[in-house]
């Protein structure tokens, strides 16, 4: 649908923003009720807004310049919008099947995240929007439950089969903290995290590759997981705390399915014990064992790693580095790498000249630093 529109001028404009965010542990554990440790980043996803009195939604994006995208709010259906812009519309259309008078508005999006990175930008997205079309409507939402909202955008109206880990960072993490949540119950726990404090840099190796969590490789694991899960009997492999659990399982790919889920738990509570327990001489070197453990099970295990994500994170290890891990769905996007501070420049350096060596895309770089979640900037 696409016409000329005019924006009212006596509609108020609100600017909300809401992060990306890198997951410390717990990749792929959110849709199998086990637990995830993401933390926002300072980058994220700009909603300007204003609001409209004749259910139109009218979407740009200062990345993707073009006519803006016009739909309907009361035409919104799955499948009805494809690309950038099925994200807005699935959030005002998951927002009007929960029962949500949302009214229309014009919705500019700008964004300092790089898409297919593994950091969430669509959830970021979702979120910016989710705030802006409550706030202009006059709707007052717990964000626990705009996060299950903006999730269920995702999964129902663009088909990507994600779980919670996303939107919950981005509506409920604290500055200088890591959240640990349960996916089942979804409990939280603010768990402090300040590498600067510890001599050390959380960084974020972007390899360039792109990924798009919609294939049909992210599916699959999901579906690998919930079969595990009913011949282990249980309605979730987040339900199973011990490793040997899993040796039960026949199927050889299906065991080494389920041993990673249960494992990257485990390790995102062990690390969220030691961010809060440990003094930081000696807990900064644990959570990078734990980080390069959880690499290897994503790559062996759960096989979702890809080769300039194993290149990173051997060569940042070699180069100095506690640890690193990809992070995200997997098949493309980044690596985070936890980093003694005078090391970083050696790390970087040694990770440009490995992928020069290789003939990819150079990297980019990103210091992660735990920023606080979504709120209205104007």
């Amino acid at each position: 649908m696409s016409r000329k529109v005019e924006v009212s001028t006596a509609m108020s404009t609100e600017v909300w923003f809401a992060p990306g965010r890198a997951n410390l542990m717990g990749e792929h554990t959110d849709y199998n009720e086990g637990f995830v440790l993401p933390f926002a980043l300072a980058q994220g996803v700009t909603a300007t807004a204003t609001g409209r009195d004749d259910g139109l939604l009218v979407l740009r994006s200062r990345q993707r310049p073009a006519e803006p995208v016009v739909l309907a709010l009361d035409l919104l259906a799955p499948g009805s919008v494809t690309g950038w812009a099925a994200y807005p519309a699935g959030v005002a259309w998951s927002l009007r099947e929960a029962g949500l008078d949302v009214r229309g508005a014009d919705i500019d999006i700008d964004s300092d995240l790089p898409v297919g990175a593994g950091v969430s930008s669509s959830a970021a997205l979702e979120c910016s929007v989710a705030l802006a079309l409550c706030s202009l409507s006059g709707l007052a939402v717990p964000r626990e439950k705009l996060a299950l909202l903006a999730k269920r955008a995702e999964n129902e109206f663009v088909g990507a089969p994600t779980g919670i880990i996303d939107q919950s960072a981005a509506l409920l993490c604290q500055a200088d903290h890591a959240m640990l949540l349960d996916c089942r119950t979804l409990a939280t726990a603010q768990v402090p995290f300040q590498p600067a404090a510890a001599g050390a840099s959380a960084l974020i190796v972007d390899t360039r590759v792109t990924h798009a969590l919609v294939s049909g490789e992210y599916a699959a694991r999901r579906a690998e997981c919930e079969q595990a899960a009913r011949l282990l009997g249980v309605p979730a492999l987040g339900l199973v705390t011990d490793p040997a659990e899993v040796d039960e399982l026949a199927d050889p790919v299906l065991r080494r399915r389920a041993r990673h889920v249960v494992t990257d738990s485990l390790r995102a509570q062990a690390i969220a014990a030691a961010l809060q327990d440990a003094p930081l001489a000696d807990g900064y070197p644990l959570i990078g064992k734990l980080l390069t453990e959880g690499h290897a099970s994503l790559r062996d295990d759960f096989e979702v790693s890809w080769p300039q994500a194993d290149d990173a994170v051997g060569v940042a290890i070699e180069a100095g580095a506690y640890g690193a891990k990809m992070i995200g769905g997997g098949f493309g996007g980044s690596v985070l790498a936890l980093i003694p501070a005078d090391r970083v420049t050696v790390v970087r350096e040694a990770l440009q000249a490995s992928f020069a060596n290789h003939d990819w895309t150079p990297p980019t770089f990103l210091e992660a630093i735990a920023a606080p979640a979504a709120r209205q900037l104007a």
